[in-house]
């Protein structure tokens, strides 16, 4: 095997295969020596098709690798995301309903926030108070004027839009590079090197595919991580019960509203997402097959989607698309990098799709790797216990906040009760509970780089769901004063910003008339 990492090798297209390929053949590494990447992908694997939601770290990875927002939100049915809305998960009552926004609080100590919160407008949602976004979601506004750069706006926001365009999309893309070779083959097996390594890939067609390093990005089989090296798999469900997934899409009338955040509604069992596009909704149902069944779970969708979008689909093919029945295991890997082969996206593990932590993931790995991109095999594996200590604890991280949008309910469903028991709940996070009553979130319990779930995320969380407010606080005249000018900055996203229907219809229709005149 050549010491040097000079052959790059994915298993495996789709979101995660496809990023992989357009990021390292963006780096730095890239341009700095001779290096190729072959992407091998099966012509006939279907997509999963949830993953419809994103983070706001999509914006620096999709200019990175050179494509165009607007070009981008065009060709994939995009929509603007800068929050998620969690509807009926404290209790269920009547207006129960909480926002967690991509903008984060104003930068006074959170302590003093939460004094003058209650002491100003104690009756106001905490998202409405700290973030002028709660006001912009609430009218479907856009983050951006058509005028501004690509990838800058007036909020943080992220994207919403149907997965397999975005596939095809970063496919596209990324074949335009000279270094990028694809294969449509299936991959059969692997051939060791003596040191236990994978030194290449053997094929259906006969093929074998030499590499110095190789991606697993081949979904929930882990062809390379997990049938050819055996890496573990950890079992997270006793702390994150759902396993199961109805995914249906229905398409919306022109004009309609379309939302600026993932709607993300609790059931007895689970919870139901509702994601909006320029042309159709993305709704689907998610839950725990210990707690309830298909047939059920069926029911409560079609419920949920006659009481939204009123005789829009009472069976399930009402309008050709027939409900899509989705199977997942919750867990990782116990190592995500062994040996020369690095594992991304589900691959590497997987737990529901709440929060959008899926392709966060997948973008905070090729950044590690392409960051930190191996020179030769002796340093190689440094930088895998780099990389699967920083995992191990994102993936922990993961569970804890997800697990936090239920140990606060008050529910009184079998399936709510039992996210409740102790036995269920991570240590950690039951740790991390006994310090904020007493002081707030903040740096001190996520000290590290790039944390997915920030502090402020976990108090939009923490408040939003009536979490009690540690004592002691005073209120001071600069945080009351930052809650004042958040109201007015809310006023003046209000009346500047465009709605998401107004700017993306614009877009499409720009698109549209200059398409004649493009080069294909």
């Amino acid at each position: 095997m050549n010491d040097m990492i000079e052959r790059v090798v994915i298993v495996g297209g789709g979101t995660a295969g496809w990023l992989a390929a357009s990021l390292i053949a963006s780096s730095r590494r890239a341009k700095a020596a001779p290096l190729s990447i072959t992407l091998v992908e099966a012509p006939d694997v279907p997509i999963v098709g949830v993953g419809e939601g994103t983070w706001p770290t999509i914006r620096q990875t999709l200019a990175t690798i050179g494509l165009d927002e607007g070009d981008f939100l065009a060709a994939c049915d995009g929509a603007f995301k800068q929050a998620s809305r969690f509807d009926g998960w404290l209790d269920g009552s009547a207006g129960d309903s909480y926002l967690h926004p991509f903008t984060t609080p104003p930068a006074v100590p959170t302590g003093e926030l939460l004094a003058a919160w209650q002491t100003s407008a104690p009756d106001q949602p905490f998202a409405a108070a700290m973030s002028a976004q709660a006001a912009v979601c609430n009218l479907h506004l856009a983050p951006r004027q058509r005028a501004m750069p690509d990838y800058q706006g007036a909020t943080n926001y992220a994207y919403h839009f149907a997965t397999e365009k975005f596939g095809a999309l970063l496919a596209r893309h990324a074949k335009q590079s000279p270094l990028i070779t694809h294969i449509l083959d299936h991959v059969t097996g692997v051939r060791h090197a003596d040191n236990g390594d994978i030194a290449a890939l053997t094929t259906r067609s006969g093929r074998e595919i030499a590499g110095d390093l190789f991606i697993d990005c081949s979904g929930f089989k882990g062809l390379l991580i997990g049938d050819a090296l055996d890496v573990e798999w950890i079992d997270r469900s006793e702390h994150a019960f759902n396993d199961r997934a109805i995914a249906s899409q229905v398409p919306v009338p022109p004009g309609s509203p379309i939302a600026s955040q993932t709607i993300a509604t609790a059931h007895e069992a689970g919870w139901i997402w509702d994601i909006g596009l320029p042309s159709r909704r993305g709704i689907g149902c998610v839950y725990s097959s210990r707690f309830m069944d298909a047939e059920r779970a069926e029911t409560i969708l079609r419920d949920y989607i006659a009481r939204e979008l009123p005789g829009a689909a009472p069976e399930t093919k009402a309008f050709g698309v027939p409900f899509k029945h989705i199977s997942f295991r919750t867990g990782h890997r116990a190592r995500f990098w062994e040996r020369n082969c690095i594992s991304i996206g589900l691959a590497a593990g997987f737990i529901e799709p709440l929060e959008a932590s899926a392709i966060v993931l997948i973008e905070l790995s090729l950044r590690a790797l392409t960051d930190n991109f191996p020179a030769d095999r002796a340093a190689m594996d440094i930088h895998a216990g780099r990389f699967n200590k920083l995992f191990r604890y994102r993936w922990d991280r993961i569970v804890e906040f997800l697990k936090l949008h239920y140990v606060l309910s008050r529910r009184e469903e079998p399936y709510w009760r039992a996210h409740r028991d102790p036995q269920h709940i991570p240590p950690h996070l039951t740790e991390m509970l006994a310090l904020w009553k007493n002081q707030p979130p903040s740096a001190w319990d996520f000290p590290y780089v790039d944390e997915i779930f920030s502090a402020q995320s976990h108090q939009y969380i923490l408040y939003g769901m009536g979490f009690p407010a540690p004592a002691g606080w005073p209120a001071t005249d600069r945080a009351t004063a930052a809650l004042a000018e958040m109201r007015q900055r809310a006023r003046t996203l209000a009346a500047g910003l465009p709605t998401n229907r107004i700017y993306l219809d614009a877009l499409a229709a720009d698109r549209a008339a200059a398409e004649p005149e493009r080069v294909e």
